[in-house]
């Protein structure tokens, strides 16, 4: 069964907003350990530039192993 444009973005949305949190936690945690000491908002920032740019990568790839999927049916 082919999946929609729609769909894959949705699914990369989802996959992406609960990594957003996961990053940020991870961030706060990580980031002391290497010197860099940044306070909440910077984190979130950074997180949702991390997160654009995840979402466009997911979507992406999603995209082209279709298209590898759908040439292979054929």
């Amino acid at each position: 069964m082919k999946q929609s444009r729609a769909m894959s973005l949705v699914e990369a949305v989802a996959n992406v907003a609960f990594g957003y949190g996961v990053a940020v936690v991870t961030q706060i945690l990580i980031f002391p350990v290497f010197g860099l000491h940044t306070t909440l908002a910077q984190n979130l920032k950074m997180g949702a530039v991390f997160t654009v740019v995840s979402i466009a990568r997911s979507f992406a790839l999603r995209r082209m192993f279709e298209a590898i999927r759908v040439r292979g049916a054929r």
